[in-house]
């Protein structure tokens, strides 16, 4: 026996009506349609469900039997559908976004304040966590998406630009406007970095070497924040890409854009391969697209 819900509810809706023709309206199909749905049930359960005459049609014994059953069954099945469906509704409304620290606390908090004001039916979510791990919770499912410096797509996830940033020289010193100063002002400079081991450091260690300045030995740092405070306070000098400006701007550093050349960064977004992208996710990286050129300047 393979009873379909269209079979339950037609019989529901003849039961209730006792009568073939209104209940075929009210269910928005052909009679004819209706009929052989309830011939198909009867013929599964081997009984007649109800009886026919040409002005009513009245339930068998079989069929007062086999409505309470059919009741139940239909209600349980519209209630969970029901829970599921708000269930998916409050989750497509939640967003959560896994990010590196420095992205946390000064690309984001904008992103995050545009976002709201436009979208304020949708929750964000906000994880900082460091580049491994950002990759790790997106692909645990604990997070919608994830944004940085991403070289290559981890196993399982996909990866798109969403912005791109331009490597930078950050000196102690007053604060001013961003200028540019060639790599070759670099090689009288005491420098300081992130770890040899981090993958922007290995993009500038490239250029850096090209100027004779290849120190895998020099002093490391493995934040970017760190990074800023111990240039403010005269431990070096250090590169890093333009995302930092707005950090850079809480201290009294001085910042250039490097050139000759000129080197880019992309800046990624993760998520999980193959996973539904909702209109919230749509909306927010439309809205972070928008913004990235602004505060990369």
């Amino acid at each position: 026996m393979n009873l379909s819900t269209r079979q339950l509810r037609a019989f529901l809706q003849v039961a209730r009506v006792g009568n073939f023709t209104r209940a075929a309206e009210q269910a928005h199909i052909t009679q004819a349609g209706l009929s052989i749905l309830i011939r198909e049930m009867e013929k599964q359960l081997g009984c007649r469900l109800f009886d026919r005459t040409t002005r009513v049609v009245s339930l068998t014994p079989a069929g007062r039997r086999l409505l309470p059953v059919v009741e139940r069954m239909v209600t349980d099945l519209d209630d969970v559908a029901a829970e599921l469906g708000a269930e998916g509704d409050a989750a497509r409304q939640t967003l959560r976004i896994a990010a590196t620290p420095l992205v946390s606390s000064n690309l984001l908090p904008q992103v995050f304040a545009s976002f709201r004001a436009a979208h304020p039916q949708v929750t964000l979510r906000l994880f900082d966590a460091d580049l491994r791990d950002v990759e790790a919770m997106v692909a645990a499912g604990e997070a919608d998406v994830g944004l940085g410096f991403f070289f290559k797509a981890a196993p399982g996830l996909s990866r798109e630009p969403v912005g791109r940033f331009h490597l930078m020289r950050v000196e102690a010193g007053e604060p001013q406007a961003t200028g540019t100063a060639p790599w070759s002002a670099l090689r009288g400079a005491e420098l300081v970095g992130l770890p040899p081991g981090n993958p922007i450091q290995k993009v500038i260690d490239q250029h850096l070497a090209a100027i004779g300045r290849a120190d895998a030995q020099r002093t490391a740092f493995n934040f970017f924040g760190t990074l800023i405070s111990m240039v403010e306070a005269g431990f070096g000098t250090a590169v890093m890409p333009t995302f930092a400006l707005a950090a850079c701007r809480r201290h009294r550093v001085r910042t250039d854009v490097l050139t000759k050349p000129k080197v880019g960064l992309d800046f990624y977004r993760v998520t999980k391969r193959g996973a539904y992208e909702t209109e919230a996710m749509q909306a927010f990286v439309a809205t972070l697209e928008k913004a990235l050129p602004e505060l990369s300047r």
